[in-house]
């Protein structure tokens, strides 16, 4: 079983609600290729800003390493390593591009896979879909109602001070 987080796009122009294919399913876990061809795959996503950060981040050790007087043998273990981590933290990458990008988290589901996890989702989704579906403004505002005066803060240890006391 897969454990998928899934994103939201933004509306675009027009749109009531989301187009379901627009959304994005970022698979829980290690990304094998993202550790064998880390660059080829965060160009594969899109990745952009996160591929020029480990370009900066891979020249810098490797610049380090030569000036330290590490072996080629040590530079390779320093890279292996950071290609292992950007295996682990794959999803962690394509989360903080999905939120520069204004996708919305809309939760978590567990497939057996990608489609599986997929048709669970939209199962979900569509029975809610009335409630997710933008209203059009009502005519006139609603009144509001005043808001009702504080009572006095009790002077018991523990409790939080409540709104407008402690004066």
């Amino acid at each position: 079983m897969s454990v998928y987080t899934i994103y939201e796009p933004p509306l675009r122009a027009g749109e009531l609600a989301p187009d379901p294919d627009r959304f994005v399913f970022v698979r829980e876990g290690f990304y094998f290729w993202a550790f064998v061809l880390a660059p080829l795959w965060m160009l594969w996503h899109r990745l952009w800003l996160v591929l020029v950060l480990y370009i900066v981040i891979a020249a810098g050790i490797e610049n380090a390493s030569y000036y330290a007087g590490v072996g080629a043998a040590g530079v390779a273990v320093i890279q292996l390593t950071l290609s292992f981590l950007v295996g682990l933290e794959a999803s962690t990458l394509r989360r903080f591009t999905l939120t520069r990008r204004s996708f919305r988290n809309v939760g978590i589901v567990v497939g057996d896979d990608l489609e599986s996890a997929e048709q669970r989702f939209f199962n979900t989704w569509v029975e809610t879909a009335p409630s997710r579906r933008a209203a059009p403004p009502p005519a006139s505002p609603a009144p509001v109602a005043p808001v009702p005066p504080v009572s006095q803060p009790h002077d018991i240890i523990g409790l939080f001070p409540e709104l407008g006391g402690l004066r």
